[in-house]
């Protein structure tokens, strides 16, 4: 009897922690859509005073504090998926890697392990 209520306890638990996941993933989609409306405004503004001046817009959006490039979460993503699905043919381990520019360097060694490891899962 003690393990069938501790069964049902990890079974109310996954579900309670999955309810739970499910629902922050729904306010952090919202968070990122908040986070781009408010991205094309600053955008709108930027291009609406260099308009103004006659001047290149140089936004500073999406820079960290040293002024490094940062990358959106999902968007490496999107673009192996891009890249793969514009060579339908198929590719090597390494030339997605190479058509983005990620060859030699540690983020590209970082997509490759995952992608090696996704395909040994199964």
């Amino acid at each position: 009897m003690a393990d069938m209520n501790f069964a049902d306890f990890i079974a109310r638990e996954r579900e309670r922690l999955h309810a739970e996941r499910e629902q922050v993933f729904s306010q952090q989609q919202e968070l990122e859509a908040k986070l781009a409306a408010i991205n094309n405004e600053l955008h709108a503004i930027d291009a609406y005073e260099a308009a103004k001046t006659g001047k290149s817009i140089a936004s500073p959006l999406g820079r960290g504090r040293d002024g490094a490039r940062q990358v959106r979460r999902g968007s490496r993503r999107d673009s192996i998926l891009r890249v793969i699905s514009e060579n339908p043919a198929g590719l090597s381990r390494g030339e997605p890697l190479e058509k983005m520019g990620l060859k030699g360097n540690k983020t590209g060694r970082n997509v490759g392990l995952q992608c090696s490891n996704r395909s040994n899962e199964g």
